[in-house]
């Protein structure tokens, strides 16, 4: 793909964690920024910051499981570019909680962002992305697309839907000269657990802020260092990507034994719980 400077760039999820990160190494690299989140508040400093650097950089605040927004966010690009060239679905939420409590009002929540606010982004940008030099496609799994601990079957199922149909777009987009790159991310440093919908946490730790220090121990990755590593990606042309030495683990557990994959994960979860139960003295 030619250099990223100039270029226009859409990134869903972008007022924190790996989303904030993104548009920083892409500002960095002179890319044009549309950044989209729920969170108007922190979006809009997300975006003063980048205008204070010199960056090039738009905001739209909006709830990707709306299925307005997409469309809106592509109109907005074709209005400030003529299109972009690049999109990110990067927005992306949590649930903790066993299959048998969990309710279907929080499965859907959780499904109407991570999967459905992929589809729909993916959708509505095709369009305006097909025949541009270059045009890629972004869309941001999990290593828990492969390989998950119990209390994340919605994010997982989320996260495997996300991998399957990124797939099956490739081929699709293929004559269109879309690229399509798929990132599966490990444990990386963000406020995903924080903001998190907790309807049991039981199996998985002894509290919330048991919850939140296990995570802060286990994930070793900084959400700069996966923008780094996803700008990178894009620039190589990649189809897929895994952040993080837990993603290449769990990918690895995965290829060689799927039907053990899980299990072997969930034990190593449990180790970490209770590491983090001895740290706080629990």
């Amino acid at each position: 793909m030619p250099e990223l400077g100039g270029r226009g760039v859409v990134v869903t999820g972008a007022a924190s964690g790996i989303g904030e990160a993104l548009a920083h190494a892409l500002a960095a690299r002179g890319a044009k920024l549309l950044l989209a989140d729920v969170d108007a508040a922190r979006l809009a400093a997300v975006v003063e910051a980048l205008r204070a650097t010199g960056a090039s950089c738009e905001a739209m605040a909006c709830d990707v499981a709306d299925p307005v927004t997409a469309p809106a966010l592509a109109a907005r690009a074709i209005a400030l570019w003529g299109g972009a060239d690049v999109v990110v679905n990067n927005a992306g939420v949590a649930l903790v909680g066993p299959v048998a409590t969990l309710p279907e009002d929080d499965a859907r929540w959780l499904m109407d962002i991570n999967f459905w606010g992929v589809v729909r982004g993916c959708r509505a940008f095709t369009p305006q992305l097909t025949g541009r030099p270059g045009a890629t496609l972004v869309n941001v799994s999990s290593v828990f697309a492969f390989v998950a601990p119990p209390t994340q079957s919605m994010y997982a199922a989320s996260k495997a839907a996300v991998r399957a149909f990124s797939d099956v777009l490739r081929e699709e987009l293929r004559d269109a000269g879309i690229r399509v790159l798929t990132v599966h991310p490990g444990g990386i440093r963000t406020r995903i657990v924080e903001s998190a919908r907790v309807v049991d946490l039981s199996v998985a730790a002894s509290s919330k802020t048991a919850l939140d220090a296990q995570f802060r121990r286990t994930a070793r990755t900084t959400a700069a260092q996966a923008a780094q590593a996803i700008v990178r990606a894009i620039e190589r042309d990649d189809t897929r990507l895994l952040i993080g030495v837990d993603a290449r683990l769990g990918d690895w557990m995965f290829r060689l034994f799927p039907a053990r994959a899980s299990a072997w994960f969930a034990a190593l979860a449990k180790r970490a719980r209770a590491a983090s139960d001895r740290a706080s003295g629990s």
